[in-house]
């Protein structure tokens, strides 16, 4: 991880998109994306509907992995920064739960690194969620299986 340039967090509290976006700005970045998972409205089959979503995690593990992924993804791409944050906790409606920024000297790289880190993120990091119900019942969301001999990652 490179000193000042990694930002890998997760976060109880409300994630700022402006500091994030800060983060990554720099003057020999040409191309900053940023990707914003947030939480949307919707209704159950059964007609309720959804008023936050809860998201819990195994903290370390999904710390190493956080940075083990920004490490792969440097090694791919020209990154300047990247900001990788996630939530823990409740999180309501059109609030996000994720950011990913990352700036690299062209727009392609950075667009390419960051859907990478996005999807690989919602493969390999242990951090569930939990869909909150206008009645109060919860229902836990399905994830593909991490992995977890050797901590390796998927390409």
């Amino acid at each position: 991880m490179r000193m000042n340039c990694d930002w890998i967090e997760i976060l109880p509290t409300a994630l700022d998109v402006a500091a994030t976006v800060r983060f990554v700005s720099d003057a020999s970045a040409g191309g900053i994306d940023v990707f914003l998972g947030t939480t949307r409205m919707e209704r159950s089959p059964d007609g309720r509907d959804l008023v936050a979503l809860d998201y819990e995690a195994y903290p370390e593990m999904a710390l190493s992995r956080m940075k083990l992924l920004v490490e792969r993804a440097r090694a791919q791409w020209p990154i300047v920064k990247v900001a990788m944050l996630h939530r823990v906790g409740r999180v309501a409606p059109a609030q996000p739960s994720v950011i990913i920024a990352v700036s690299c000297p062209h727009r392609g790289e950075s667009f390419a690194a960051c859907k990478w880190l996005i999807d690989q993120l919602k493969v390999d990091v242990p951090i569930w969620k939990k869909e909150i119900w206008a009645d109060g019942n919860g229902t836990w969301v399905e994830t593909k299986e991490l992995m977890t001999d050797d901590w390796s990652l998927n390409g």
